[in-house]
């Protein structure tokens, strides 16, 4: 029930934001499975709408892209500065409007946190925008996951193409940390201590591939400047939301366009047609059993013998 109670209180106002999809009323059936949401029509989501610019070779500009960074931004903050945790930010949970505006939507996964934090479920965030420290079954998380995905988004908006698109937890981890750089305690104190780290021993990868991939072409020096903000390995050392705003690639020409300029499509209640799918997300703590009961066949592997490889660049400890 913890999802109905975070849609309960962004529809009484905590999470009322411009950004924010506005819920107008929830009705609940003559039994507790059968809850209606009713909220704002907007008329596109992201990533359909990236799926249907790509066929036809477009791309957004980068003043296009502030726009919606900041939109998204402001809107995190908003959910951050009240406490609320969304856990499943991805560019399909982004809609945008006719004028414009952006506003993250499904509070499915969301949870309100406090201090000290709890312990919660690691299986959060659809695959592809999950945090390295909830891949590597850390219990104890916060605001820091959010960004992550933001992160990814911003990546996603830029090259219009998801960044990491693992089939499953290790392989994720495999392509963040080669397009990243393997982590270390050094990078990330507390790194050693993590459930994963302690069963396997990670390939050696060296930091760059992300500059590599995304070239001064599609992002400047200052835009690769908050990416590493969003993707860094250390929670405590990633950006805020609020410092993100303050960041000087929103500063630096072009600068973000209004909403109110921001190119249409038609809406896809007037025909375009959701072509790829990216991963579902998580049931959450149900999923978490699978952990429980055996962390290694959760992960997508089966040990068979001391020596299996697993993936390649990874090996079990025992």
């Amino acid at each position: 029930m913890v999802s109905i109670v975070c849609v309960v209180h962004i529809s009484k106002g905590k999470g009322q934001h411009p950004n924010i999809v506005t819920v107008r009323e929830i009705v609940v059936g003559s039994n507790m499975d059968k809850i209606f949401i009713v909220m704002d029509y907007v008329e596109h989501d992201l990533k359909s709408l990236m799926e249907t610019m790509r066929e036809k070779k477009q791309v957004f500009l980068p003043g296009e892209i502030k726009c919606l960074m900041t939109q998204l931004l402001k809107a995190v903050h908003h959910l951050h500065d009240n406490w609320i945790l969304h856990r499943d930010l991805k560019t399909s949970n982004l809609l945008l409007s006719h004028k414009g505006i952006l506003k993250v939507g499904d509070f499915g996964l969301a949870r309100e946190y406090g201090s000290p934090l709890r312990q919660y479920t690691p299986v959060v965030v659809t695959l592809w925008y999950r945090a390295p420290e909830l891949l590597l079954c850390c219990k104890e998380y916060s605001t820091p996951i959010d960004i992550w995905s933001v992160g990814c988004i911003f990546a996603e908006l830029v090259t219009m193409n998801p960044l990491f698109t693992g089939k499953k937890e290790i392989d994720q981890l495999n392509i963040i940390f080669k397009e990243l750089g393997t982590p270390s305690e050094l990078l990330w104190p507390g790194y050693k201590d993590l459930p994963i780290v302690q069963k396997m021993t990670f390939a050696e990868h060296p930091s760059g591939g992300l500059r590599r991939k995304i070239g001064s072409d599609l992002l400047s020096e200052a835009g690769h400047s908050l990416l590493q903000g969003f993707l860094t390995y250390n929670p405590a050392r990633r950006l805020t939301a609020d410092a993100a705003l303050e960041h000087a690639y929103f500063k630096e020409q072009p600068v973000a366009i209004e909403p109110a300029m921001f190119p249409t499509w038609p809406a896809k209640s007037e025909g375009n047609r959701r072509t790829t799918h990216s991963p579902k997300p998580p049931a959450g703590g149900a999923a978490y059993a699978q952990y429980a009961r055996s962390d290694d066949e959760a992960l997508g592997f089966h040990v068979q013998n001391r020596s299996l490889n697993v993936a390649p660049g990874f090996s079990l400890k025992f």
